[in-house]
């Protein structure tokens, strides 16, 4: 048969294809965090950990006759969400890298900075979520306690603070996110983290206390300093908004820029 009588060639025609909407790939996203074995235990340890931890203050608390504050209530739970929840950011980058998911991901959306954007989004959902489990959590406790001892019992709750919380917790998320993205491995993005966000800080302060003219100097680099005053609502002049962008770019933009970079730019195996 020769080449002029072959049969026409099928053709996928994709063209008319409406490409995968943003909010279709951050559901994909949301349920990635949860639907793995560690994703699920891990959340589940953290609420099994939140109900104990808040179980044992309560009860200890009504047997000593000691006040019972829903402010206390709340930040006692959203202290430990802050402490385990980026990590789960963490695993949600990485375990595509780990578990080599991301050539499947990349090949259903080949727009990475769509895929990158959808998990961030997903990591400061997990923000709002942390802030309703707070209150629900304060909720019951206090009105536990209301029950039992109505006379010690305090509903006070400081919005300030509770704006501060979210800033800060955001702010923990995304630097969790950047150093998975910048290492793309689960146990040593982890590891630096914590080093990272909640040593370091440290390590920066001790020195600061060797000379005035160091500590002015550091006042610059610790990004933790610079953000007090402003999850404290009292940023007032020009130099606090100074030392919290200064620090900013240093301690999420640099680290968050290069792990977009590397993400965007890795080779898929």
């Amino acid at each position: 048969m020769s080449a002029a009588t072959l049969p026409p060639q099928p053709v996928l025609d994709v063209s008319a294809t409406s490409p995968i909407s943003f909010w279709r790939t951050v559901l994909v996203e949301l349920r990635k965090s949860y639907n793995t074995r560690a994703g699920f235990w891990y959340l589940f340890s953290i609420g099994a950990i939140i109900a104990l931890v808040e179980t044992v203050i309560l009860i200890v608390s009504l047997v000593q006759d000691e006040p019972v504050l829903f402010e206390d209530n709340a930040f006692i739970a959203g202290g430990i969400t802050s402490l385990l929840l980026p990590v789960l950011a963490i695993m949600l980058v990485t375990s595509e890298w780990t578990q080599r998911g991301a050539m499947v991901s990349f090949t259903l959306e080949p727009r990475r900075a769509r895929v990158v954007l959808a998990k961030l989004v997903v990591s400061l959902g997990f923000v709002l979520a942390t802030l309703v489990v707070m209150l629900v959590v304060a909720l019951v406790t206090t009105g536990i306690a209301e029950l039992v001892q109505p006379d010690l019992t305090v509903w006070d709750f400081s919005v300030e603070l509770f704006l501060g919380f979210t800033i800060f917790q955001a702010i923990t998320m995304t630097i969790g996110f950047a150093f998975a993205a910048l290492l793309l491995n689960t146990p040593a993005a982890i590891v630096i983290f914590f080093l990272y966000w909640y040593l370091l800080p440290v390590l920066i302060a001790w020195a600061g206390s060797i000379s005035d003219g160091i500590e002015n100097v550091l006042e610059w680099v610790n990004f933790q300093i610079a953000i007090g005053p402003l999850a404290d609502w009292d940023m007032n002049t020009g130099e606090e908004w100074g030392k919290l962008i200064v620090s900013g770019i240093i301690w999420i933009g640099l680290p968050l820029g290069f792990g977009i970079a590397r993400i965007l730019r890795a080779e898929v195996k």
